[in-house]
């Protein structure tokens, strides 16, 4: 029986979740998953030894080393077959996790946890430059608990990956990219977005299910970021979950 997969720690979730060739696409694909894409991230664009990016990742260097050659095979597929790449799956946790969890309360069995997008009592209408998320726990359909809590970096990846950690199962914000849907598909964290008008309105119309959302919503304000349908894969999200 073969030995499961460790999970390996990564910064944050990749803003970016498809490249196609400009021209000439064959229509292959191939899939690179998060962990793969995090070796390349601290090797190829930080420049750290193997050994180091073996600390940042929490595996052993022979591990980091074989990540790594199977990513950069990858990236040559692509490149020289004119290949799409999809960045998807991978056995991961995010870094810190622990530490952003700790700040929350711990769910009970029953508890759905839902955040929106937050800004003076409003949905806020730009994922990538949310401040703050309006947090809610909800058990039998009833809010038990709610506060307002600041995000932990910008940019649509950090932020599903600061999501994820408080243990949101599900988001209502406003305009949102490609990239973070993405992003939140990754993460486990189900998506209402287009909504507009009051925070506690949107999520009492969202617990009696009468929400209005738009299933297709795009955001194209500058800098919430560009992204692409992204292939499906398993996330080992948390530790003690593997492939």
């Amino acid at each position: 029986m073969p030995r499961p997969i460790r999970c390996r720690e990564i910064h944050s979730l990749p803003e970016f979740y498809s490249f196609i060739p400009e021209e000439g696409w064959n229509g292959e694909s191939v899939t690179m998953t998060i962990d793969e894409l995090e070796t390349i991230r601290l090797m190829d664009c930080a420049g750290l030894t193997q050994e180091e990016a073996g600390e940042r990742m929490n595996v052993s260097r022979t591990t980091v080393t074989a990540v790594y050659e199977t990513a950069r095979k990858k990236i040559a597929d692509c490149l020289l077959n004119g290949k799409r790449l999809v960045i998807s799956g991978g056995s991961w946790h995010i870094s810190g996790e622990r530490e952003i969890a700790s700040k929350f309360n711990k769910k009970g069995e029953n508890t759905m946890r839902i955040a929106v997008t937050h800004e003076n009592g409003q949905v806020f209408q730009h994922f990538g430059h949310t401040k703050e998320f309006k947090i809610y726990d909800v058990e039998d359909k009833k809010i038990v608990k709610s506060e307002v809590v600041d995000t932990n970096g910008q940019g649509h990846g950090a932020l599903a990956g600061f999501l994820k950690a408080a243990g949101v199962d599900t988001l209502i914000c406003g305009g949102i990219g490609g990239g973070a849907q993405n992003a939140l598909k990754e993460a486990g964290i189900a998506l209402f977005g287009g909504v507009s008008g009051g925070a506690d309105d949107s999520v009492a119309a969202f617990l009696a299910g009468t929400l209005s959302y738009n299933p297709n919503v795009k955001c194209n304000h500058h800098g919430d970021g560009h992204g692409h349908k992204s292939g499906e894969g398993h996330v080992c999200g948390n530790c003690g979950k593997h492939e």
